[in-house]
This record gives structure tokens, sequence and C-alpha cells, in this order.
């Protein structure tokens, strides 16, 4: 008997677009987590849980799952020697483990989050101490500052491992990918009830603000760069926004002491009735107090006079006002209730910024008018950043990481249309150096609470 031969059916792979092309749809029916950090890394071969069957990687998976249910012995103390100008952590005692695994509102139950450094309003204000009436007004606010302190203690355990991480050699994908990874982990994402503020900015030398690397970026972090590293955490839409710099040489100390007594004269300066501009003046005033001596030369340390702090609103980081770290003419006062981002620049370039270089931070306009869009992709686009972010900064790596890999013509079409607006990185000249530093407040009607403050600044 003649055997039939059996014919083999050749299938042929679709090639997998390159990101950035235009045309493809986003995919909305994607679980809740994508876009929540770096891409799964495939285990190695022939392991398909990573940990090899019934070997010691699967003892070490057993009781990191036991560690992470049950909590640890605490937050053990951490040197941040290797990084300039930034605090050692204390010991934390509770259950917390090392690297934090154990979400905040696990550690925190009954919502009895840890609050923020306080500070006594001065002069026609020192009566709201121990007001009763002032006293009643926070009962009733309560719960949202139990939100904005939950977001701001994941910030403070965030950034406390990522100073345990962050050393030169490493890309900067990965520097924002295991700290926006963490962020998830311990504000437990929940859709936009909880999760990201912003993206993180990681801004380099020159670059002041507002550069997060796109996928395919290759740069690495050296031991000679000036970090910025700028990130935000949300409960609610209340958003705690706080930044510092990284650096490894000494030779940058006073250009990162520079922003450091900028933002605390700011703090101090800030408070219910106080003038943007006087805030503005005694900024000024501090960092040009300084100045730094980089490879044998002396350059005086200047503000960056056109970028500001700014008080910020429930799903909105830059909500009207905007604090001034220079002396101008803007008489506004700050009021009870609100809360600011009180940051500063220094440079030791023009101290000036422009925009340059590939864009990555984008954000939906907060009170954009509905337009009709042409372009199916552009629709699609619109859907997802409303699903996923609504009037939330995002960046292009979450775009990819949701699936919506050829976005490009796309957002343009929505920048285009007024209905998101661009922000690209903001340089100073090139060859010079940039320090920041910033901290959220919030002016409670009894006193002046800095929200983010911690250990390390």
């Amino acid at each position: 008997k003649r055997k039939k031969k059996k014919k083999k059916k050749k299938r042929k792979k679709k090639k997998k677009p390159a990101a950035g092309a235009t045309g493809e749809d986003c995919d909305d029916n994607l679980p809740e987590n994508v876009g929540s950090g770096p891409q799964a890394e495939k285990p190695a071969s022939g392991d398909v849980d990573g940990d090899g069957e019934g070997g010691e990687g699967a003892e070490a998976k057993k009781k990191r799952r036991k560690k992470k249910g049950g909590g640890g012995a605490g937050l053990a103390a951490q040197d941040n020697s290797e990084l300039r100008r930034v605090g050692d952590w204390p010991e934390l005692p509770g259950k917390q483990t090392t690297p934090p695994t154990v979400p905040i509102g696990k550690l925190y139950p009954t919502r009895d989050f840890p609050k923020g450094q306080e500070q006594e309003y001065v002069g026609s204000n020192s009566y709201r101490k121990g007001n009763a009436e002032k006293a009643a007004t926070e009962k009733i606010m309560e719960s949202d500052y139990q939100d904005i302190r939950r977001a701001a203690e994941c910030h403070r355990q965030v950034r406390r491992f990522a100073q345990s991480y962050i050393r030169p050699g490493m890309t900067m994908i990965d520097i924002c990918q295991k700290l926006e990874a963490k962020t998830l982990e311990l504000i437990e994402k929940d859709g936009l009830n909880c999760g990201w503020g912003f993206p993180t900015g990681c801004s380099l030398n020159h670059v002041a603000a507002h550069y997060t690397p796109n996928y395919g970026d290759k740069i690495v972090l050296t031991h000679d760069d000036v970090c910025k590293l700028d990130f935000g955490v949300q409960v609610n839409g209340r958003i705690i926004d706080s930044a510092f710099t990284i650096a490894f040489n000494p030779k940058y100390d006073n250009l990162i002491a520079a922003t450091q007594d900028g933002t605390n004269t700011g703090i101090k300066e800030a408070g219910i009735d106080a003038r943007l501009s006087e805030i503005g003046a005694a900024i000024q005033e501090s960092i040009e107090s300084y100045e730094v001596e980089i490879d044998g030369k002396t350059y005086p340390v200047k503000p960056i006079r056109n970028l500001n702090g700014h008080s910020i609103g429930a799903y909105q980081i830059h909500a009207g006002k905007s604090v001034p770290i220079v002396k101008n003419n803007d008489n506004t006062k700050m009021e009870e209730g609100e809360m600011y981002a009180i940051e500063t620049f220094a440079s030791t370039g023009k101290g000036h910024v422009v925009e340059d270089l590939e864009c990555s931070h984008y954000m939906k306009i907060f009170d954009a008018e509905k337009v009709p869009l042409r372009l199916k992709s552009a629709k699609d686009l619109l859907r997802s950043i409303d699903q996923h972010f609504s009037t939330l900064a995002f960046c292009r790596r979450w775009l990819d990481d949701l699936g919506c890999t050829r976005h490009i013509m796309a957002l343009k079409n929505l920048v285009d249309n007024e209905l998101v607006q661009p922000y690209p990185p903001l340089c100073d000249a090139r060859g010079c150096f940039t320090s920041q530093m910033e901290h959220t407040i919030l002016l409670r009607p009894t006193c002046k609470e800095v929200i983010s403050r911690g250990d390390d600044y």
C-alpha cells in the first residue's frame, strides 16, 4: 500500500510592527496591569517558571511569597553615602520588608498614615494653631488628607528603594522601570484611583526637566552625571510631586546644596496669604548665594528663571498658580486648603531653559473641548488615554506597554487638535549642569504640612 504523504501547511508569521510606526489601534482589552512597569523578561530555556522544577529557585520563590504576605521585620537602616547630599534612612520597625514589598495600605489598615513635617504659621496666621474652628474644618477633610499621606508614604518608600540601587552603569530605562514597577506594587494600582502621578523624570546634566527615556534609548548613567529624579504618586487624584538630585561626584555638592536651600527657603516663606512674588525673591536670594567649582573653574549658581513651582489640584498636576523662583510682580496670594509643589532649579549655565530633544512627556489638556476626530487611530488612542491616564501626565513608553506601539501619528493628531499637550525636555546650555529639589506642601487650616518630607531630604 502506498502511504499518502501529508502536506504541511506553512504558516506565514506576521511581522511585528516597529514601535513608532503609524496606524495601529490600541488594545483596550488588555488587562489592567499592562503598562505597569517593565516588560516581562523571558525565563531561562527549559524553565517555564524561571525557578527550576523543585529546585532552589522554587524554595526561594516560596520564601518570597511568605515574606510578602506576612510582612517582615521592618525596613533596615540605609546608608546613602554613595549619593551626594542625600540623607541616610534610619531603621523603620514594622511589617515592611527590605526591599519594600508590602503595600502601604496593608501597613496602615486603619488609614493612620504618617504625617509629613508640620510647620506652624507665623505672623497674623499664628492664631490658627489650636483654633477649634480650624481644627473642625480639618476633621471634615481628614479622608482627603489620608489619601495624600498614603501617596506620600509610598513616595518615600519608593525613593528609598531607588536610592539603594541607582548606580553608575545602569541604563536610564532600567532605572525608571524598576522605580515605576515598585510604585505600582506599593500603592496597589487600581485604575485611575491610585497609581503613577506622572512619568519618571531622570533629566541629565544640562537637561533640567521632562526627560524620561523612550524605548530604544540606550543612555547609561555615569559617575560624572547629575540626574534629577522626579516622580509622582497619586491616590484618588491627590498627587505627590517630589524630586531630588542624584550625583556621585562631590564636585557637584554646592550645586545640589543651592536647590536644597532654595526649596527649603520657599517652604519656609510659603503659607496662607503669602505673596508668590515674595517667595520667589527669597528663593532667588538663597540660590544666588552659592557658587560651585567644577574641574578648576568657578561658576556662579543661577536659578533657572523660567521654571516654577505650582499649585496642584485633583488629577491636575498644574492647577493654575505658579510659584516663581526669582522675584517678579505677581502679587497673587496662597490660600487655605491649597496644595503646592515647591520646586527649585539651579544651573551653572544661562539660568534659562528651552525645549529641545525628543519628546516623551504628554498630558491631556485638563479643560480641552470636544473635537471631532477624523483619524480612527487618533480616536482609539484618545480612548485609551482617557481610560488609563485621564488628565494625568503619561509618556510614550507607557503607551507602548498598553499595546499602542504605533502611536506617533495618532499622538501628533491629538496634539494638533489641542487635546493633548506635549512637554519636551527643558534644556539649558549644553555643557552646563543643573540641579533640582522639590516637595509637596499642604496649607492646612491649622498648620503647613510638608507632606513629602523624609530623612533623605
